[in-house]
């Protein structure tokens, strides 16, 4: 029985700190599914990136056009496990390795925050054994019925009435707590797509929410511990993380994007699909330069009229079209924002990553509606991306690269026939490297 029927979606090893690794990354998104292969070789903290255990090393990538997906939601098996197929050929040809599993991006089923705090006695002073006991007391708070559980992470410890506990080992008092923050999806939509990739005879390796893993490649350490939210602009979904004091506190997502955009310029426009996605990516815009009233642009006409000449369109007119279907996503954003734990820090900036935060003058528009600073990330501290994948909307294809090394941080109940081990892989060692890299 696969752990999704229990409401889990699969673990990871979590990689050694000593040892390298070849780890593959499949991004199933609604415009592109990406596949990229790395390789991780143990180096000692950078200055920006000091969590990172490792160096990440692009060893081949490959990428289709995503078939039989419609907001990130699998709608056609067999469309979606051949496009699958065709972007892990291109990564092996390119790495010159072969692969048997892949760690799974996860942007659709209404991803969703849960908070939930439990505790349990102590007899005299806090130990391993304890801090396994409370945390799987929070985690059993986080399984529901049509739900699945991406991430399970605790956040702090109390003991007794004192709070934002670093590391409770040794310490004394009556009850030991925990705060635990649950990211799950729909299970359906999780099934679905761990069916397809296993199709291809791939096994999941872990499922992962896929702002989660473009926070990790486009955020350095200073802005997770300051506070930022990084919102992920995908073709059929839009989905947002917040960082606070170092750690992964919520997670939003809704059924929105660049597609949106697309089909209301094939409306407005009366054009075919395809060519109002090429007019938005060549000169698509959400602000009106002086000049665009004059800059005309070719738009062919559809159906009946296909057979006549091009029109000419202004880019302003164009712009028109684009921005407020921009402006409504982004006050959807700045709404499930308001909502969250980001609302406490008013300074806290913005990272937009995904392919259509890319549209030109977005940064100055979110950053009216928001009311805060806003970059475009970018994957930091990868090597060997080629130029293609440096952008914002390889993001979270880059990041799954960089999970397995913070998958210690993960908690979730060993199977019962597991034996406890204190071991470098241990779930104990888990914890306690968890207690000494994350406080």
């Amino acid at each position: 029985m696969s752990s999704l029927e229990h409401g889990l979606t699969p673990k990871m090893k979590p990689v050694s700190a000593k040892r390298s690794a070849v780890v593959c990354a499949l991004d199933m998104g609604t415009s592109k599914i990406a596949c990229l292969i790395g390789r991780l070789t143990p180096r000692s903290p950078q200055e920006v990136l000091r969590r990172r255990s490792h160096a990440v090393e692009v060893l081949g990538l490959g990428h289709t056009q995503a078939r039989g997906m419609k907001a990130g939601t699998v709608v056609d098996l067999t469309e979606a496990e051949a496009a699958i197929r065709q972007a892990v050929d291109g990564a092996e040809r390119a790495a010159g390795v072969h692969i048997e599993s892949v760690i799974v991006s996860v942007s659709a089923g209404r991803i969703g925050s849960e908070r939930y705090a439990a505790s349990v006695p102590l007899r005299g002073t806090a130990g391993e054994a304890d801090i396994e006991r409370v945390l799987a007391a929070g985690s059993r708070h986080s399984v529901r019925q049509g739900r699945a559980v991406l991430h399970s992470l605790p956040i702090g410890f109390t003991i007794d009435d004192v709070h934002s506990i670093r590391d409770p080992r040794g310490m004394l008092g009556r009850r030991l707590g925990v705060d635990m923050h649950v990211v799950t999806v729909d299970a359906a939509a999780a099934r679905n797509l761990m069916l397809t990739v296993e199709q291809g005879h791939l096994a999941v390796e872990a499922m992962v929410a896929t702002p989660y893993v473009a926070a990790q490649s486009v955020l350095a350490d200073d802005e997770a511990d300051l506070g930022t939210a990084v919102v992920d602009m995908g073709a059929g979904t839009t989905t947002t993380v917040v960082f606070s004091a170092g750690r992964f506190v919520h997670a939003d997502g809704f059924a929105l994007g660049g597609n949106h955009i697309t089909m209301d310029l094939a409306r407005g426009l009366n054009a075919r699909i395809a060519d109002a996605e090429r007019i938005k990516i060549l000169h698509g815009s959400t602000i009106v330069g002086r000049s665009d009233d004059r800059a005309m642009i070719s738009v062919a006409p559809v159906g009946e009229h296909e057979s006549e000449p091009p029109q000419l369109v202004p880019r302003a007119a164009i712009t028109r079209i684009i921005a407020p279907r921009v402006e409504e996503i982004l006050e959807m954003v700045r709404d499930r924002l308001a909502a969250s734990p980001f609302a406490a820090d008013p300074h806290g900036p913005v990272v937009l990553v995904g392919g259509s935060s890319q549209l030109a003058g977005l940064p100055e528009v979110a950053a009216r509606i928001l009311g805060r600073q806003v970059r475009i990330g970018r994957p930091l501290g990868i090597a060997g991306l080629p130029d293609i994948a440096k952008g914002p909307a390889f993001a979270a294809a880059a990041g799954l690269l960089v999970y397995p090394q913070i998958a210690y941080l993960e908690h979730y109940e060993p199977r019962r026939t597991r034996h406890l081990m204190t071991g470098t892989d241990g779930y104990f060692a888990r914890v306690g490297r968890w207690l000494r890299e994350s406080f």
